[in-house]
């Protein structure tokens, strides 16, 4: 083969390696715009893939130890102790596997949490029981405070955006999606034969669901949206008597959201 030749086949190669590129750029890019236009509940769904396997109610990680179980029959027991000055601080890791941008998303939504309640998420040191914010697969966190070292699984491009990650730190705290409210039949029509076969138990009703006395909330952070888990083409959540009524917003924190937070966390000089 000639100098010419070779020279020629390397270009190609080149040429063939820049388009590639170009293309798995815009793949990612495809999947943030479509993640951006989805509901909260779509979007986590989708991330997850409807897995059910170590989950339940979408994205609430079911712990492997008898000891950890305890949030599920009572909220209150699994709360993040107060601090002597008034906070409640939360140690977290944010693993180095995520990239600059992704890494100040994840913490600019901390920082939101924080300017409206007595939670501060502080770097950990040698504290045994943390937050370990990983992108590990699909969106997902264990309920309350579990006492140890605890996962919140935030994948890249899916997870990373401000309502999904405050929307798993609330499940960090405690609380359960606002659909299994145990008054939610006055707010929400559950229609279970839309619902997929073996996905019904998503849509239970939670006695202690950490309500507070405060409304109830379709704008909030932790609230399904209407197809969630439903069949093709269907809705599993109708809003009523106004069915037009959106529900799924995955913006960030409702007002309500933010009185919950600070009533169950006995933030005082939060609330007004």
């Amino acid at each position: 083969m000639d100098l010419t030749t070779t020279v020629s086949l390397l270009l190609l190669l080149q040429l063939l390696g820049l388009c590639n590129a170009h293309h798995g750029k815009h793949h990612d890019a495809d999947n943030e715009i479509k993640s951006a236009e989805d509901d909260i509940t779509t979007t986590i769904l989708r991330m997850n893939n409807g897995s059910s396997d170590f989950l339940f109610e979408g994205d609430v990680l079911i712990p492997n130890t008898r000891s950890a179980m305890k949030c599920f029959n009572d909220n209150y027991s699994c709360l993040w102790p107060k601090s002597g000055n008034g906070n409640v601080e939360i140690p977290y890791v944010v693993s180095e596997k995520y990239d600059y941008t992704e890494r100040n998303e994840i913490l600019k939504a901390m920082k939101d949490m924080e300017s409206k309640t007595c939670i501060r998420f502080i770097p950990r040191g040698r504290e045994r029981v943390y937050l370990s914010i990983e992108p590990r697969y699909g969106c997902s966190s264990l309920l309350g405070r579990i006492g140890d070292k605890q996962v919140v699984s935030l994948q890249k491009f899916g997870c990373i955006s401000h309502g999904i990650i405050q929307h798993e730190l609330l499940h960090a705290l405690g609380f359960y999606h606002e659909h299994n409210r145990n008054d939610r039949d006055k707010y929400v029509r559950i229609n279970m034969g839309n619902i997929i076969e073996g996905f019904q138990s998503n849509f239970k009703k939670k006695p202690a669901s950490n309500d507070l006395n405060t409304p109830y909330d379709y704008s909030s952070v932790m609230h399904y949206g209407k197809s969630a888990f439903a069949k093709l083409g269907l809705e599993s959540i109708t809003p009523i008597p106004d069915n037009s009524v959106p529900i799924g917003q995955r913006d960030g924190l409702s007002e309500i959201d933010v009185l919950r937070i600070n009533r169950l966390y006995k933030c005082w000089n939060h609330i007004g």
